[in-house]
């Protein structure tokens, strides 16, 4: 009885083939995260209609840290979306501009967050009934 050099168990399954239709699924998420994040939609709105400082946006930004509007523009700018312009003077100014594209989602955060002003009242009634029924 000795080792077989014959080759045995052959049927492997088939390879599965990515659908083409969600083959972009991970790299769409990420953009997603991006321009769907909170913040983001706060910075793109405040930009919209030219540059700003950072304390400026940090004003006009109710709520947000320093630290997180600091990560926010950083992770819009490693998108594209946002230019970063030290001018050289004494103490330095730093602006912050959507670039083409980052204007060009101007129009659906415009659009997103007007439906959700829109639909406040909406979404806070279906919030406290959900509450409600979930608290017994």
């Amino acid at each position: 009885m000795g080792t077989s050099l014959k080759p045995a168990h052959t049927d492997l399954p088939a390879r599965r083939v990515p659908d083409p239709d969600h083959a972009d699924c991970r790299g769409v998420a990420s953009v997603l995260s991006r321009v769907g994040d909170k913040w983001s939609v706060f910075v793109i709105m405040m930009l919209s209609d030219g540059p700003k400082r950072f304390n400026e946006l940090k004003r006009m930004i109710n709520g947000i840290s320093q630290r997180m509007l600091t990560l926010t523009l950083r992770g819009l700018e490693r998108d594209g979306l946002v230019t970063r312009t030290i001018f050289p003077t004494i103490p330095p100014r730093v602006d912050y501009e959507l670039t083409d594209l980052g204007r060009g989602l101007q129009q659906p955060v415009k659009a997103l967050g007007q439906w959700a002003m829109d639909h406040l009242m909406q979404i806070e009634t279906a919030r406290a009934h959900f509450d409600k029924r979930n608290d017994t």
